[in-house]
């Protein structure tokens, strides 16, 4: 009978299988659930335990059994019950009511007595009950009031390995003194003193008479006479291992779900995957990614008979340092084809092995590191899991037994497959991220300045800091542009929005400020034309294709700074366009936030822009920054430029100390944005250095200018470039009378090069044109650009200047 699912009585009823037993809690969940209980209704322990013991019956339960269950008292009753397929079962149980220490009444339901129409007799009875204590497929002992063993059925008898003959009059710790039945031998204890039942659920270990580790629910239930004096005490024992087993996996896998894949890195999130696995139910566990994969690329099919590049990225043990680990985590090793580690690679299929299996046994023995690791830690069993994402095999996980004596099984299988299934697609997730970033903190970095002009007029120093690994790159941007007359361009800048699309955004606006500076148009100008762009790039890409890049929505935007710094005239320009003011240091240690014009944020369109002239002296120190610096979580911006102010009082001598006292003071830990700080300390450029003069509109000028000019230049010894440099005053004085308007000034500036500027009244700009063979002009400013190494034109607010500008002896290129 104990093979079947049960047998029909003639009254159409299911008789229950002998080992038929559940036990209900006091909140009427099923705490245990037997085999024979299984095999009747067809479900497994994990889909019913911890469950409404009521999700099982089919129809409501007589009145009598409701009557006897609110009593609390023993019953005997025919119940329908419903199968795993929805079939109706009945079959007539029995319900024994065990009390707590807290007066919580628990349920034991088996199959009911076997009954007579006649009835028993006293002795049948008897006889009947000592069968069923003997029979009963539970293991069960008896004690006496001192805890002394008394009898126990067969099944007890077999799990201690002693007769009870054997065992008769010794107290539980005497008869097998090893944990953990020293606990429960003084709880034994505590029942026949108390007088109180014991519930209690034990951990997996290994009783004397049994081969493998058992999970058991035990019942201590004292025996008492009718006047309530304690005689003794019952253990009733319930083998619980397959459902302590699956809460284990459940809470392995939950585990897994909570710690597992919670930052966007793959080292991180494969030290996560070994960290649980070795706490859920392996003893030594690694975790191999190919290469590519830690590298961020997209891994490749290798073929079978490849061997395999792959990295040691985790490994975890039970052991502190991993001394089972032959390969040193962060290196590399090779799989041949055709050892476990490849074949779970390459059919994308786990496997468990027995240390005497062949092929883990050829595997083993072709490195004598990992054979004497295998024989020193005695490890027995070998489990491999491939690392899959999307189709894609990423790596393998090795898991391997020594302390814990039981094998891996086919349920370990599932179980780890099920959290490396979980842990491969976050960790494909974490190598999509790895490449992305990588892709936009190169482009964003290529649209950077790889190194900052050298100037006379200011001396720079910058430092810049992509956001964080667990964020994405954004689009801040800074920029020196050298202008014309010895002035330089200072330019910080942030797009809204991160990842590639912003950084692309960005060198987009890089690009276009450089070309409108080099048209030399004043801060406001330059930030409205910028404007502009933005507007019609939102207008070009549309919402749909920024939600495409982007993943969410919000058009393009920026915040930008533009200063121009004008060493002769110790003077700078500035406008911002929604972007933070800058820090001003004197020369004389005065500390000043800035009060410009707002400006309101690049991409609104329809309102203006405003500058701002300020007076630098010698050696003051201009901050340039985006909002990265000093915005926090938790943190007033007016507490970041608090904090900045205080970072650049009495600054260094050397502006790079100056950089790392200022972030040391206010750059938020860790960032949540990309930070930028540009440093420029002023230089003004000497009286010496600068020659002025106004001339006639009269031809004969001409002479006068080139005459004044070379004598300028002998003075500052740079004769051997007086040819080049009366031509040039030549033939930009003669365009200056010929085509311009009074007043006509010249200008020599000798800074990092030799600057020759020719102002006159007139807004028309000029421009290069092919002269034809009898033309009489047309040829002036082609000859301009033949001997300068740049040159062109700017608009003033009295008209225009045109200048052109020369190496000086010691910078010409060899």
């Amino acid at each position: 009978m104990d093979d079947e699912p049960g047998t029909t009585t003639e009254a159409g009823s299911t008789a229950a299988p002998v080992d038929f037993a559940v036990v209900i809690d006091a909140r009427g969940a099923v705490l245990v659930w037997s085999a024979g209980a299984g095999r009747l209704l067809g479900y497994e322990p994990v889909d019913v335990v911890g469950r409404p013991a009521v999700g099982l019956l089919a129809a409501k339960p007589p009145y009598a059994l409701r009557r006897h269950l609110a009593a609390r008292e023993p019953w005997t009753s025919d119940l329908t019950l419903r199968n795993r397929h929805g079939d109706h079962v009945t079959v007539q149980l029995r319900g024994t009511p065990l009390t707590d220490v807290d007066g919580r009444t628990h349920w034991v339901v088996t199959p009911a007595e076997v009954t007579y129409d006649a009835g028993p007799t006293e002795a049948g009875a008897g006889e009947l009950w000592n069968l069923t204590l003997a029979q009963l497929p539970l293991p069960v002992a008896v004690y006496d009031s001192e805890a002394r063993f008394v009898t126990c059925n067969q099944v007890m008898s077999r799990a201690m390995g002693l007769t009870p003959e054997e065992m008769r009059g010794r107290t539980l710790w005497e008869i097998y003194p090893a944990p953990p039945l020293d606990e429960i031998d003084r709880l034994q204890h505590q029942v026949v003193r108390t007088g109180e039942m014991i519930f209690r659920e034990e951990q997996p270990f290994r009783a004397s008479g049994e081969v493998r580790d058992h999970a058991w629910s035990l019942f201590l239930s004292p025996l008492k006479d009718r006047a309530g004096a304690v005689l003794g005490l019952s253990a009733l024992v319930i083998d619980i291992t397959e459902q302590y087993w699956a809460r284990r996996r459940l809470a392995v896998l939950n585990d897994a779900s909570v710690r597992i894949g919670k930052t966007l890195d793959v080292t991180r999130t494969a030290e996560e995957l070994a960290e649980v696995a070795v706490a859920g139910f392996a003893d030594f566990v690694t975790v191999d990614l190919l290469e590519s994969v830690v590298q961020g690329h997209e891994p490749q099919p290798v073929p079978p008979a490849t061997p395999l590049v792959f990295r040691r990225t985790a490994q975890r043990s039970v052991f502190p340092g991993c001394p089972e680990s032959v390969v040193p985590a962060g290196d590399t090793d090779v799989y041949p084809p055709g050892s476990p580690p490849a074949q779970a690679l390459n059919t994308g299929r786990g496997a468990f092995y027995r240390v005497g299996d062949p092929v883990l046994r050829e595997w083993s023995t072709a490195s004598p590191a990992r054979a004497e690791s295998i024989r020193r830690f005695k490890i027995h069993s070998v489990m491999m899991v491939p690392l899959r994402a999307r189709g894609v095999t990423l790596g393998v996980m090795h898991l391997l037994r020594h302390r814990t004596a039981d094998p891996f099984v086919q349920d370990d299988l599932m179980l780890a497959e099920e959290i490396a299934a979980r842990a491969a697609l976050s960790i494909d997730n974490a190598r999509r991220y790895t490449r992305e970033r990588r892709t936009a903190l190169t482009l964003q970095r290529s649209l950077l300045p790889e190194r900052l002009l050298g100037a006379q007029a200011v001396d720079l120093a910058y430092r810049y800091f992509p956001a964080g690994s667990g964020d994405e790159i954004g689009g801040d941007w800074f920029d020196v542009i050298a202008l014309s007359g010895g002035r330089v361009a200072l330019v910080v800048g942030d797009v809204v929005g991160h990842g590639v699309h912003a950084s692309a955004t960005m060198g987009r606006l890089r690009t276009a400020v450089r070309t409108l500076a080099d048209a030399d148009f004043a801060p406001d100008e330059l930030l409205t034309r910028l404007d502009d762009l933005v507007i019609r790039l939102d207008r070009e890409e549309g919402p749909d294709a920024r939600r495409e890049a982007e993943g969410a929505s919000g058009e393009v935007g920026a915040t930008c700074l533009y200063a121009v710094y004008d060493p002769v005239a110790g003077r700078c320009d500035l406008a911002r366009a929604g972007h933070p003011p800058p820090v001003l240091v004197s020369s004389d240690g005065t500390v000043q936030v800035l009060d410009l014009p707002a400006g309101p944020p690049l991409g609104l369109g329809g309102l203006p822009f405003e500058s701002a002239g300020i007076d630098v002296g010698e050696g003051s120190l201009l901050a340039f920054y985006t909002d990265g610096l000093i915005a926090a979580p938790g943190r007033d911006v007016d507490v970041g430029l608090d904090l900045l102010s205080e970072g650049l009082r009495r600054p260094a001598a050397d502006l790079e100390d100056t950089c790392e006292k200022v972030l040391r003071k206010v750059r938020p830990d860790p960032s949540a944005d990309d930070v930028v700080l540009l440093l420029a300390r002023t230089s003004l450029l000497d009286a010496d250095r600068v020659r002025t003069w106004q001339l006639p509109m009269d031809p004969a000028a001409v002479a006068g200018a080139r005459k004044v000019a070379a004598a300028q230049l002998d003075t500052w010894g740079l004769a051997e470039l007086e040819f080049a440099t009366e031509l040039v005053v030549s033939e930009l004085v003669t365009n200056a009378i010929r085509y311009g308007n009074d007043p006509i000034q010249l200008r020599l500036i000798r800074a990092d090069a030799l600057i020759c500027e020719v102002s006159d009244g007139s807004s028309t700009a000029p421009h290069m044109r092919r002269a034809r063979v009898f033309d009489e002009g047309g040829r002036g400013l082609l000859l301009v650009a033949q001997v300068a190494e740049r040159w062109g034109s700017r608009q003033t607010s009295a008209g225009k200047t045109i200048w052109a500008e020369q190496p000086l002896p010691d910078e010409r290129p060899s």
